[in-house]
């Protein structure tokens, strides 16, 4: 996974993943975004469900808070999130699938540790007080505002019936161009330090090797489009100060 990462990493900064704005009719067939995004993000919810029901682990405490902080992320995300999206846009069925098909993966990878593969003994209802584990959720909570907010931003930029393009501002894109993706970023973050494990790590890396190339030709786009009002010296691209 942490290769196939690292492959994605260098691809995305070459080819424009289709969805979003830069939603691209050669990526084949299209359906309707708010579909395609419920499509692609709840079979990760369902699975990683499956898999702490399957587990002899489930009345475990803090495997449980482990299990309801990630399907809390993608409730929101395959069940609220679509429905706020304003406007007709699409989204490729391969682009669809692709995410399927990590998402999947993924709750296999996170749900494997937590609820079978971790030693039985890694999380006692003590760790709940354990110094990872705290610091974790708050940056996970404070990952979780920050994308909500940042998308609630980008929602509101245009009023009804209005098609021109605005710069976002407020919030944390007073910091980066792509606050919703910093958000999320920081979310993951926080999971793999409460749960302190290698998949947690390696969907960190998944992240940013998915949202960095996207950030920066966000980042270039803004310049593009508003070389006066954006100021691309003090705005990053997906990490604040740093990138």
């Amino acid at each position: 996974m942490s290769a196939i990462a690292l492959v994605v990493f260098i691809a995305l900064h070459f080819i424009d993943a289709g969805y979003g704005k830069f939603y691209n009719k050669k990526w084949g067939p299209s359906l309707d975004n708010k579909l395609g995004w419920v499509l692609m993000e709840s079979p990760v919810f369902i699975a990683m469900l499956l898999l702490w029901l399957l587990s002899e682990r489930k009345d475990s405490l803090c495997r449980l808070i482990f299990l309801l902080l990630f399907e809390l992320h993608y409730f929101q995300r395959s069940f609220i999130f679509p429905f706020l999206i304003k406007g007709k846009s699409r989204m490729p069925v391969s682009i669809i699938l692709m995410g399927v098909v990590f998402n999947t993966l993924n709750a296999l990878m996170q749900g494997g540790w937590i609820f079978y593969i971790s030693p039985l003994e890694m999380y006692p209802d003590s760790y709940l007080l354990d110094p990872r584990f705290i610091c974790g959720s708050l940056i996970f909570f404070f990952g979780m505002f920050v994308n909500i907010q940042s998308d609630n931003i980008i929602r509101h930029l245009r009023k009804p019936g209005d098609t021109a393009h605005y710069l976002p501002k407020g919030g944390m894109f007073r910091y980066v161009s792509s606050a919703n993706y910093f958000g999320e970023l920081l979310e993951w973050t926080g999971f793999a330090i409460l749960t302190w494990s290698l998949s947690g790590a390696v969907f960190v890396l998944w992240t940013f090797a998915n949202l960095g190339p996207r950030s920066a030709r966000i980042h270039d786009r803004y310049q593009e489009e508003f070389p006066e009002e954006f100021d691309s010296k003090h705005t990053k691209r997906l990490i604040p100060f740093i990138y």
